[in-house]
């Protein structure tokens, strides 16, 4: 059962209340997070290819920290020194392959991993200018509608949890990415609402900007 379900919203509900989605405990103990293809990654106005495996293509809003000091075994009062800015990160998701996936326990693998599937930009903001990064409003708009908005203080695990846990025993090195997860209400799964080839993608976080891209075929593009 997947997305590519004769009932789709059907087919999410039950899942939703299945233990096959249900958010396990770890995932509150500690940051859970899956390492992306530092080679798909595009910047704001670059067009997004549509994965020809994928007939549910989705966008996630989400911003995150640039690392900018070396690290390993970083103490949480000295997390925040580590970050040296902040940008929009569009995490596009192929959620009909990340369906198929999720029983093997490994990690999105071809749900994210397809070119151009990680999207930057349009700047990246230094930490000096965001005087409260848990305090910022972000929104997502298609084709100029709103689709959604949340504010990047419902983070559960904020960046300095992620930063102690993803430097332990593993050195950080600058240059490093981390993303902060979708916010609430930033992707088109959770109001059963779907993009489609030609469609404009735009997402806002106050403070860093409009990230903006086209969603085109592979075929149309090539």
């Amino acid at each position: 059962m997947g997305l590519d379900h004769p009932n789709p919203a059907a087919a999410e509900k039950e899942l939703a209340g299945s233990d096959e989605f249900k958010i396990p405990a770890i995932w509150y103990d500690q940051p859970v997070y899956y390492k992306g293809n530092r080679f798909s990654v595009i910047g704001p106005e670059a067009d997004i290819l549509w994965p020809s495996y994928s007939k549910k293509l989705d966008f996630e809003l989400e911003f995150g920290v640039f690392i900018g000091k070396r690290g390993k075994n970083i103490a949480r009062e000295d997390a925040r020194k580590h970050i040296f800015g902040y940008c929009i990160f569009n995490d596009m998701s192929a959620r009909d392959a990340q369906y198929k996936e999720y029983p093997g326990r490994l990690g999105p693998a071809k749900g994210k991993d397809f070119d151009t599937g990680n999207v930057l930009g349009p700047w990246l903001v230094t930490a000096d200018e965001i005087t409260d990064p848990y305090n910022l409003e972000m929104k997502v708009r298609v084709n100029g509608e709103e689709w959604g908005r949340g504010n990047s203080g419902s983070m559960y695990h904020k960046f300095e949890d992620m930063i102690v846990h993803a430097s332990r025993e593993e050195t950080l090195h600058p240059g490093e990415f981390i993303g902060s997860g979708t916010v609430g209400n930033g992707c088109g799964l959770e109001h059963d609402r779907w993009i489609k080839p030609g469609d404009v993608i735009e997402l806002e976080v106050s403070g860093l900007g409009t990230l903006r891209n086209r969603v085109v075929n592979c075929l149309s593009s090539s």
